[in-house]
């Protein structure tokens, strides 16, 4: 019976000794060393994203600082170049971190490999401990009593497998926890794809941005022919333009919202109004009074530009009534539409390609009002536009407001 003992403290020495050297190959993983120099070029990675962010802020400063000074061709020609330079350097900042996640998504992917071959391999000892126990446990207590020579050997092999099950209590407890750091490895490594995914859209939109920043400064100097008499001018036309279409709509708005209510055909919102999206993009290029704006000088931006190719559909936000329909068929000519949602909401849908309702039509929350335009030289454009984009007002009690205070996000 002392040679079954000890043969039997021999196989679950071995067992137990075998766990924490799994254990430890658990930590480090059969692809470490690959891990290892992953995460050594994801650091280097990180600290090019750090300057690369520096570099963009330092640029947002000059062209801040360049807002303040007077307005003049040559100075918003700079804060054009300036802007270009930030974009060009947003997109490398992208391409940076495209690159970093890239490199994350194989890391993780490599420790879940490792993680899941070390388990398997505990699972294994595990087994085989259970087994061991289960072979021992069909002897009763007698049984065990009589075959040993002492109550010293009984006891020692009592007090022996006490601990092996505690043991065996330990290694079920690490791999549970290692299951739960690789389910958590895996949503790490799922977000990671998913920040991939938004960063290569990110990236075609900021290519896109460079080109309208490009052909802004193209048309600007072709408009003004390098003048600054012309650019005068030139502002001056704009200001008045934009003040006859800001004093069209908030008649039309005010007129029409009176009928309605005499109508009882709309309600307040009750402060509790939430808008859809407009077109099926939520990349905005320009945001609402934003200090970047390229005319800023000349008149705030009281909307969100969001991106949105020529001929896209452009939706109702919410249901409402045609307060406006503004067709144009002219480049130089500002086409849009209004509609009047409640008392108190209304929005604006500016640079339209062409409109699909008529003024006191009412449209459901998602009807296709129009067709998106704004690219330079095409019919409702308007002047001064830099490419295809949904110019979106939301207007309160007649006043603009920030949209994404309404939009869902």
């Amino acid at each position: 019976m002392k040679k079954y003992f000890s043969l039997l403290i021999i196989f679950f020495t071995g067992l137990i000794l075998l766990t924490p050297i799994l254990a430890r190959a658990q930590e480090a993983g059969g692809n470490q060393d690959e891990i290892n120099a992953l995460n050594t070029e994801i650091t280097k990675r990180k600290d090019t994203i750090k300057q690369l962010e520096e570099t963009i802020a330092k640029y947002k400063s000059n062209i801040n600082q360049k807002q303040l000074e007077a307005v003049s061709l040559k100075n918003q020609v700079s804060i054009i170049e300036a802007q270009v330079a930030q974009v060009e350097t947003s997109i490398d900042l992208t391409k940076e971190k495209i690159k970093e996640a890239e490199l994350s998504i194989t890391a993780l992917d490599l420790s879940i490999a490792d993680k899941e071959a070390v388990i398997k391999r505990q699972k294994v000892v595990i087994t085989q401990i259970i087994q061991g126990l289960l072979a021992n446990d069909q002897k009763n207590f007698l049984e065990i009593m009589l075959t040993n020579d002492s109550f010293a050997d009984f006891y020692n092999q009592a007090k022996y497998l006490e601990n092996v099950y505690v043991d065996l209590g330990r290694s079920v407890k690490n791999v549970r926890l290692a299951k739960e750091d690789l389910t958590n490895q895996k949503v790490q490594v799922d977000a990671k794809r998913q920040n991939y995914e938004n960063l290569k859209i990110d990236l075609e939109d900021q290519r896109k941005d460079l080109n309208e920043r490009v052909g802004l400064k193209i048309t600007l100097l072709g408009q003004t022919k390098a003048s600054e008499a012309r650019y005068q001018t030139l502002l001056v036309s704009l200001r008045q333009q934009y003040q006859l279409v800001e004093s069209e709509v908030r008649t039309f708005e005010d007129k029409v919202r009176k009928k309605l209510e005499a109508q009882d055909k709309i309600q307040s919102s009750g402060g509790e109004l939430l808008l859809s999206w407009p077109v099926p993009s939520r990349y905005i290029t320009a945001y609402f009074h934003d200090p970047e704006y390229p005319y800023r000088r000349v008149f705030e931006h009281n909307a969100v530009d969001i991106r949105a190719s020529q001929g896209t559909p452009i939706k109702a936000t919410a249901p409402g009534y045609v307060g406006m329909a503004r067709r144009c068929t002219l480049a130089s000519c500002y086409s849009y539409v209004l509609l009047i949602h409640t008392t108190d909401i209304s929005t604006v849908y500016g640079h339209m390609s062409s409109i699909a309702v008529s003024a006191d039509q009412f449209v459901e929350r998602g009807d296709i009002i129009g067709y998106s335009g704004g690219t330079p030289g095409t019919a409702g454009a308007g002047p001064f536009v830099t490419g295809p984009h949904l110019h979106f007002e939301v207007r309160k009690n007649g006043i603009p407001v920030d949209p994404l205070g309404y939009l869902i996000q």
